[in-house]
């Protein structure tokens, strides 16, 4: 049985009807679509279980502690980390990188270097900009090349003995650029700089592992990947966990409070201040098992194909440009695509006509559009839940409006 064919009963708002069609959703590079399980899983937690968890010895208490830290354990699994203790809950990409950045600036001086990429989300971008405005260091960008592709020369260039961090995206949110991680992270280790991941367009659809990666931090969001909205993943690898203070102060990060002093919790938990996204938790354990029983490589495989084919069929319409490396070059679940004559947004709003979703705009990637010499593309990602059939309803939809102009 195929894939989309396997999942899609799960999925109930598939079943929407969208300016009188059924519902093609290929945004799910902004937000997937959440199935069954993860529905019914945080349900059932808000009617039988719900409770602050670490602070009650009381039978709610426990069991929402339980449910809690077996999602931790889920995530440790699912990304392949060493410990448990390096997994740290955030309520998304962006905060973990903003509270990576924050906590990595208190140890910055006046003209240290942060290295990132052409290829960044704004998330990557403006907590590293807060921080090299007021430590008074240094951002350095590494360009693209015309394919697409980062440019590793012009990267070891800017490598040198003043870099602290190198932060760039596994995989780029508008052209599907797959970074070699373990070779980045290999190049920034041999000037020390610590390596801090973007993981958000990875880690829902293919196999990652940070054993083998290597990298210091990887950072990823639930609702991406299947699972709820208000909770994301910060991995941090030990050792250098270990050597940071919290960067944000609270409850529950700590072990013991003076009026002037405070001694910090053990991790992750120093990394977790306040009461934490408990439904969400157990909504993101729910979307991993989801996954892990379809098993991460055949997930990669069915949106490879996707990808493949949406990208021959878009190329083949005259007058549709689409951007990123060439199918020969290894690419995640992204097709940036624009139609002559029309804005992005005009494209996006003729194909939601057709109950076809897909996202519109500079994808909060402006220095990438500027380097692409436009304001904004039409993109269309990837699920488990989408088919070969709704690839050819959006070629058929899109050479539509070609011919309508």
């Amino acid at each position: 049985m195929k894939l989309d064919e396997q999942t899609r009963g799960d999925f109930p708002i598939l079943q929407r009807i969208v300016s009188g069609h059924p519902l093609v959703y290929f945004d799910s590079g902004a937000s997937s679509q959440k199935p069954r399980a993860v529905i019914e899983a945080m349900s059932e937690y808000y009617e039988r279980s719900h409770a602050n968890v670490h602070r009650s010895i009381h039978t709610l208490g426990e069991e929402a502690t339980e449910l809690y830290e077996l999602a931790r354990d889920a995530v440790q699994r699912f990304i392949g980390a060493t410990s448990r203790e390096e997994v740290v809950f955030t309520r998304g990409t962006t905060d973990g990188l903003g509270l990576i950045a924050e906590t990595i600036g208190r140890t910055l001086k006046r003209g240290d270097e942060i290295v990132v990429t052409e290829l960044e989300h704004h998330s990557n971008l403006i907590p590293w900009q807060l921080v090299a405005r007021d430590r008074g260091a240094v951002i350095k960008a590494a360009p693209i090349l015309a394919d697409g592709t980062l440019d590793l020369a012009a990267l070891d260039r800017l490598l040198t003995a003043r870099t602290r961090v190198v932060a760039f995206t596994h995989v780029s949110n508008v052209l599907g650029t797959v970074t070699p991680v373990v070779d980045i992270v290999r190049r920034a280790r041999s000037v020390n700089a610590i390596t801090v991941v973007d993981g958000a367009q990875a880690a829902p659809h293919m196999r990652v592992d940070m054993s083998a990666l290597g990298c210091d931090f990887y950072v990823f969001s639930a609702h991406k990947m299947l699972g709820p909205t208000g909770i994301g993943v910060m991995y941090g690898r030990r050792p250098v966990l270990d050597s940071f203070e919290p960067g944000r102060g609270g409850s529950e990060m700590i072990k013991e409070v003076w009026i002037d002093r405070a001694q910090w919790n053990d991790l992750p938990w120093r990394f977790e201040p306040g009461t934490p996204p408990i439904a969400e938790a157990v909504g993101l354990t729910a979307a991993i098992g989801y996954l892990e029983k379809l098993g991460m490589d055949r997930v990669a495989a069915h949106e490879r194909a996707l990808t493949r084919r949406t990208i021959e069929g878009l190329a083949a319409i005259p007058g549709v440009t689409v951007y990123g490396p060439p199918l020969a070059v290894d690419r995640g679940a992204v097709v940036a695509f624009a139609v002559d004559g029309l804005h992005p947004h005009d494209v996006a709003a003729l194909l939601d006509a057709e109950g076809i979703a897909v996202r519109a705009g500079h994808h909060c990637a402006m220095p990438l559009m500027r380097r692409l010499g436009v304001v904004g593309t039409s993109r269309a990602t990837f699920s488990v839940f989408n088919s070969p059939e709704e690839v050819s309803q959006l070629l058929t939809a899109v050479a539509g409006l070609r011919a309508s102009l």
